[in-house]
């Protein structure tokens, strides 16, 4: 909090202050008071908005990401970057170039919006406030986004590649999307007024491992969804024979661990939606233990048709977003069950 000659600052909100004053001068410093503290509301209010078109903006440029690599369109820019095809306008472009350019420009658009998160929250709120933290996490996991993606096309582990670590630096990059929209969720979170975590307790113990075992489900997904693009085949039964044959691709063998550990995630998730929703929690804790419930459940039923329909490019989107809500919606119980109480 800063107090200066004309008023307070706290959180953004600026309340003019005076050591009295009477009749008509009182009246006008009174207004005067009212118009600042509506326009620092509107600014709180614009900045929440902010958040949650950020978090829009990083859901489309993850799905963008995945319909690159689905059809094949990572190498569209060569291994140049972040020129492509060594120029900044390319000429003629194909198909898988647009596909390529158009990733990376949304992806610049991303990186500066998550960049004004920081921007804005430094003005609206001050140092230690929980709002600032989470948006420096955002741009920290979003710089390592960038830099995966670069990694994927500089050393070619893009297209048509079969290389195993291509699948290791791709369910990392799974991974490090999954922190960076928890990391844009708590920043929205904590601008509407939420409060700080406390990473302790029964209930934390409880979300800890679910949360744990979420990630390792969308590791395991982005390499078998690498694994439905680069080895497709014609029916079930071929990709069965193919996934279990003895010279399998390394890719192929870890596919069938997937649909394992959904089931295991699964387990946990309502075990865990079950625990903290009847922990004498609130009724935000409660809808959004729900909500997880309901999504989750979702997020299954689509992964066994995406199995069955042999896993379509617009299949595996749906998926993938459905799979980002039900961890948004992992991060939000999560953040309502664990923030401090109110003092």
């Amino acid at each position: 909090m800063r107090e200066t000659g004309c008023g307070i600052w706290r959180f953004g909100v600026h309340r003019e202050w005076s050591a009295g004053g009477e009749g008509p001068a009182r009246a006008t410093k009174e207004g005067r008071v009212r118009l600042r503290q509506k326009d620092s509301f509107l600014h709180l209010q614009n900045y929440r908005r902010l958040t949650w078109t950020v978090l829009a903006i990083n859901l489309g440029v993850i799905l963008w990401g995945a319909f690159v690599r689905a059809t094949g369109s990572g190498a569209g820019c060569g291994d140049h970057w972040p020129l492509c095809n060594g120029v900044v306008v390319p000429h003629e472009p194909s198909i898988e170039t647009m596909i390529e350019l158009t990733h990376r420009l949304t992806s610049g658009v991303a990186l500066l919006s998550v960049m004004a998160l920081v921007f804005f929250g430094r003005k609206l709120f001050p140092a230690g406030s929980p709002v600032r933290f989470g948006a420096w996490g955002s741009l920290i996991f979003i710089v390592i986004e960038a830099l995966l993606g670069a990694g994927l096309v500089l050393f070619e582990y893009v297209a048509g590649d079969t290389r195993p670590l291509r699948g290791a630096v791709v369910g990392l990059h799974l991974v490090n999307t999954l922190l960076l929209l928890g990391w844009l969720a708590l920043t929205a979170f904590w601008a509407h007024g939420g409060r700080k975590l406390r990473l302790e307790g029964r209930k934390f113990w409880i979300l800890l491992p679910t949360m744990l075992a979420f990630l390792v489900l969308g590791a395991s997904g982005a390499i078998a969804a690498l694994g439905d693009t680069l080895f497709p085949v014609e029916s079930l039964k071929e990709g069965f024979v193919m996934d279990f044959s003895e010279g399998a691709h390394i890719l192929l063998r870890l596919r069938v661990l997937h649909p394992v550990f959904a089931i295991g995630t699964a387990l946990l998730v309502y075990l865990c939606t079950a625990a903290v929703a009847t922990q004498k929690s609130s009724k935000k804790v409660q809808k959004w233990a729900m909500a997880l419930a309901g999504i989750f459940t979702l997020q299954l039923g689509l992964g066994f048709l995406n199995l069955l329909l042999l896993a379509p490019v617009w299949l595996q989107l749906v998926h993938l977003l459905v799979a980002d809500l039900s961890w948004l919606s992992l991060i939000f119980l999560g953040a309502e069950a664990l923030q401090e109480e109110e003092s």
